[in-house]
């Protein structure tokens, strides 16, 4: 690939070619790794949780009110 301009820029420092070349290995193995698959959302609220539990607590004269 030849272009005008540089794919990778120096900001602070003089980088070597061995740090260069290191630093396009990484660079070139992170794109060519597979991209990671998506996870199956799981519901909010375990399928073996009944609602019934969760609700607040209600005193045994509670039907007078």
């Amino acid at each position: 690939m030849t272009s005008a301009t540089p794919l990778v820029r120096v900001e602070r420092g003089h980088a070597s070619d061995d740090e260069l070349a290191a630093l396009t290995v990484v660079l070139l193995s992170r794109t060519a790794a597979p991209a990671p698959t998506a996870r199956p959302t799981a519901p909010a609220v375990p399928l073996w949780d009944r609602p019934e539990r969760n609700a607040p607590y209600r005193p045994p004269v509670s039907w007078r009110h």
